[in-house]
């Protein structure tokens, strides 16, 4: 049995769901059909989730909302009509659950916010299901609930309670049937919908893998492969065959948008393989995410290339630092008084850097934090860079590789490329790089080129 996720591009519109169904259709061993909203079906087009949310603040503000509702209702009939499908009934309900939808109470906005974007993917499900039975597939639309999804943390950031793993443990498949799941939500222990981090859906995806242990994760996108660097940055970069589990997770760190790091840990525990897809080519082979390499998988010196311009760093400079006992302790308060997390700290004789996650804390509670440890630890120099950039270089290949760190750096220096922060991990697959936002993209380019030519 597989698993297999399709993303909102895949399910924009009824040409592009007959795509998936001709490829839910080619496997039968593809019986859990995770699926996102609608998502655009051309440049300037909205997906249902922004939809949603738009609905949600004209149902906050008061104002009419019944164009949104059929602006809405319409994405999903527009699907069904190209399947020749009778809408009168199908129009009822999804104005019928748009309408309970606002008249829901809900604990705080951030709840509202959850359950009417999280139906993007359950009105979609609701939709597909309805469509494969009519044309003949045999399908069955399964609620997070239903399997038994339970949730803690916040409406909008929530993480699976690992007790749900024990519910789906009970399902059982017909070998003709399709399930389809949607993506994106489950339900917290009071029953309102709260929704995963971004990348939803691929969480809910390697959550059921995690839990129904399929022999396959298939995730189905619109691009063929995993690219050795975004080819935003470097024009037509090659493929990415094979990946392990942890080059994977070092090059999701830094901006690796395929897959977020929270979307693979759930398969990471089963080491279930990931393959990742093209709704719009599925015969291309893809990239395959696996366990560990294997001596028939070619190790190149580098497997991928990540960079990510959503830091910030502040650099401390004090004489004497190394031999004063409690500094870093007293820093560390500050950081917690703030409630501010970091992501590294490197250190020197005289001087210590930390890196810190721009998106996980307010300028407000930053500046507040710089004032403390100038008034309390009297640094010698204290400067803050809000336009900090991070690239990870990876490869299981590194490990062995004696000249990698030269390799990397002396291409960057002729191309006078400043490096503020070098930092190679414990297990040798990657190293970290620092440096200015504006030099980031130079630095890919150039890192890139040097290893695998123009």
């Amino acid at each position: 049995m597989k698993v297999v996720k399709f993303g909102g591009t895949s399910l924009a519109n009824g040409a592009q769901l007959e795509k998936v169904i001709r490829i839910m259709q080619a496997d039968s061993s593809r019986q859990v059909m995770v699926v996102s909203a609608p998502g655009k079906r051309f440049s300037n087009d909205q997906k249902v989730t922004d939809l949603m949310l738009s609905f949600a603040k004209i149902v906050l503000a008061g104002a009419e909302d019944s164009h949104i509702i059929q602006t809405i209702v319409n994405r999903y009939l527009e699907i069904a009509h190209y399947f020749k499908i009778e809408t009168t009934e199908l129009k009822l309900t999804l104005n019928k659950k748009l309408i309970a939808l606002k008249q829901q109470h809900y604990p705080n906005f951030d709840y509202l916010y959850a359950a009417f974007i999280g139906h993007g993917e359950y009105l979609n499900a609701m939709v597909i299901t309805q469509i494969l039975n009519h044309i003949g597939c045999h399908a069955r639309f399964m609620s997070p609930k239903a399997l038994g999804l339970q949730t803690t943390g916040s409406p909008l950031a929530a993480t699976l309670d690992p007790r749900s793993y024990q519910q789906m443990a009970w399902l059982t498949l017909d070998p003709q049937e399709i399930i389809v799941v949607p993506g994106f939500f489950a339900y917290d222990d009071q029953g309102y919908m709260t929704t995963f981090k971004r990348g939803g859906s691929d969480i809910t995806g390697a959550i059921l893998s995690h839990g129904l242990k399929p022999t396959l994760y298939e995730n189905f996108t619109d691009v063929s492969s995993i690219f050795i660097a975004s080819p935003k940055i470097v024009s037509h970069p090659m493929p990415i065959n094979h990946l392990t589990y942890r080059e994977m997770r070092e090059l999701a760190y830094a901006g690796f948008s395929v897959l977020s790091d929270e979307a693979i840990v759930p398969v990471i525990q089963d080491s279930i393989p990931i393959q990742i897809k093209n709704t719009n080519a599925p015969d291309a082979d893809g990239t395959l995410i696996v366990p560990q390499r294997t001596n028939d998988l070619s190790l190149l010196p580098i497997t991928g290339i990540a960079s990510d311009t959503r830091f910030a760093a502040l650099y401390t400079h004090r004489y004497l630092l190394n031999s004063e006992i409690g500094f870093t302790l007293k820093l560390l308060n500050i950081l917690y008084r703030h409630h501010i997390s970091y992501e590294h700290m490197p250190t020197g004789i005289d001087d210590l850097s930390i890196i810190f996650d721009k998106q996980l804390s307010s300028p407000a509670q930053f500046a507040a934090m710089r004032a403390d440890i100038a008034r309390e630890l009297h640094p010698d120099i204290l400067e803050w860079y809000d336009d900090y950039a991070v690239i990870m270089v990876v490869g299981e290949g590194m490990a062995n590789n004696p000249h990698i760190i030269n390799d990397i750096l002396t291409p960057l220096s002729q191309n006078n490329i400043k490096i503020s922060m070098i930092n190679q991990g414990a297990s040798r697959i990657s190293v970290m790089l620092g440096l200015p936002v504006n030099q980031a993209q130079l630095a890919v380019q150039t890192i890139y080129y040097h290893f695998f030519g123009q």
